[in-house]
């Protein structure tokens, strides 16, 4: 009886030693890593909607614009439109080709709110008013974020797809996590990475 309790013991113990050195090895890291680039994709996606969000009162503050500028507003409608009905894929962090058509939707919306931001530059009547600067000033700090949330995720698969791709991670996924895949990235230019920091020209 003795000799089994000792028995049962020295394995339960064989047991912890075995959990401890192997959750040492790294063999958490994979899905750990993955759920947190998963949980910075999602703040990603909350700040491309509060920028969407703002869109419509944006437009609205600037209907005073003389009729050449309306192009302006159309642009920046049809590119929130085509931004907000992108079908996000459920795959969507694995799958490269749906990443860079969910990027270039938001791109073009990014370009078309900066458009409008130089055009509303020579209408003094509608960016000193109340409400467009305080949207303006929203959409400003939105963009910072977007940035922040961008850089965040770019260094989160950074480390995930590292982790998957070398040893003992590479191990681990073999055997392990088989159905880990590597995840796709933004294609973003160094110096906004270092510095997502976003002016209309308000700042002088």
């Amino acid at each position: 009886m003795l000799r089994l309790l000792l028995s049962r013991s020295l394995a339960a113990i064989g047991l912890l030693f075995a959990t401890v050195m192997l959750a040492g090895c790294g063999i958490n890291n994979i899905p750990t890593y993955e759920n947190n680039a998963k949980a910075k994709w999602q703040e990603v996606l909350n700040q491309y909607k509060r920028r969407a969000d703002l869109i419509p009162n944006l437009v609205e503050s600037v209907k005073g614009f003389a009729e050449q500028e309306k192009s302006v507003l159309t642009q920046v409608t049809e590119a929130r439109s085509k931004a907000t009905s992108v079908q996000i894929p459920a795959d969507i962090l694995t799958n490269p080709e749906a990443m860079k058509k969910f990027q270039e939707a938001q791109n073009q919306l990014g370009g078309a709110l900066r458009q409008l931001m130089v055009a509303s530059e020579r209408y003094p009547d509608i960016k000193s008013g109340q409400n467009f600067l305080q949207l303006q000033n929203q959409l400003e700090g939105t963009e910072n974020r977007i940035g922040i949330a961008r850089r965040d995720y770019i260094e989160a698969i950074r480390v995930y797809n590292t982790e998957i791709a070398t040893i003992p991670g590479r191990w681990w996924r073999s055997y392990m996590y088989p159905t880990s895949k590597e995840m796709a990235g933004f294609d973003i230019p160094a110096e906004e990475q270092k510095t997502p920091k976003v002016d209309f020209g308000t700042k002088k």
